[in-house]
């Protein structure tokens, strides 16, 4: 993880994966680029969401106008790691107009019958959209691993299948946005134990929860796999440090911000004279 640098660093550089990631060298009470307090973070936030806002309307404007582009945020993550918490506060910031938002659990009998990128492709925002993943198709390499439910050449195989349909993604017109909120075991515990404590919260919670968490340390192999597997040119993976709920805000945001920056949406052209309907207005208003 880079070393603290200014805000107008990228936000996706500081977080992206490489080639010789360590997912165990990442810090996840980190601040490494951005803001280093809670005040500032939401200083910033709030500029950002304005920014989001005015480009999340372009770019559905030039969807309804035949554009072909799109913007998913895919946001995995442990229990506890944030996910809804992120959606909330990220996606929040715009137009909910413009937002796909699907949660992926455990398959059905009837997604089973199908590829496991079936029920994923249901899911995928329209053009001018903003999609947004809570869990995703990694679930299909992730689980599978640590719990050894299929063979290595099958998760082999679902590698290289995800890695095809996010290339896919990306030449129809879909920025790929994936974010691993990272979090420590720690920190899971204690908002675990939050959960239980408040009973506003406790419809969160799962006696499961527990079972998983004893696999915290398969989860984090099952991810450091995942990552350097499907980090690629066309869909990178991000790792955010996730132990400060107010720092995975604000990064998360800003690389949504960076995505948006980045692909450029542009009102579409009129397929009508602007100053001859202002003078239809002015002249001949049948209600004037």
């Amino acid at each position: 993880m880079a070393k603290k640098s200014t805000r107008a660093q990228s936000v996706s550089t500081a977080f992206r994966v490489g080639p010789e990631f360590d997912l165990a060298g990442v810090d996840p009470a980190a601040t490494p680029v951005g803001p280093s307090s809670k005040v500032e973070a939401a200083e910033d936030l709030a500029a950002v969401g304005e920014q989001l806002d005015a480009l999340q309307e372009t770019l559905y404007a030039e969807g309804l106008g035949g554009g072909r582009r799109s913007v998913l945020l895919v946001l995995q993550g442990i229990d506890t790691s944030g996910k809804g918490g992120t959606i909330r506060h990220v996606a929040g910031l715009v137009n909910p107009q413009g937002l796909r938002i699907a949660s992926f659990k455990k398959p059905t009998p009837a997604e089973r019958r199908h590829h496991f990128l079936w029920r994923i492709r249901r899911q995928l925002p329209e053009p001018g959209y903003i999609g947004v993943f809570d869990r995703s198709h990694y679930e299909d390499v992730l689980v599978p691993r640590v719990d050894e439910l299929v063979p290595a050449a099958e998760l082999d195989r679902r590698y290289e299948a995800i890695n095809d349909f996010e290339r896919e993604l990306a030449e129809a017109g879909t920025t790929v946005v994936k974010c691993l909120l990272h979090i420590s075991p720690q920190r899971q515990r204690e908002r675990l134990i939050a959960r239980l404590e408040n009973p506003v919260k406790r419809w969160k919670y799962d006696p499961q929860d527990l079972a998983v968490r004893a696999k915290f340390s398969r989860y984090q192999l099952a991810y450091q796999e995942a990552l350097t597997r499907c980090s690629t040119p066309a869909a990178p993976w991000h790792v955010v440090p996730s132990d400060r709920k107010w720092y995975r805000n604000w990064a998360v945001a800003r690389l949504l911000l960076e995505a948006l920056r980045d692909l450029g949406p542009v009102y579409p052209e009129p397929s009508y004279d602007p100053q001859v309907e202002l003078a239809r207005l002015r002249e001949d208003d049948p209600l004037r």
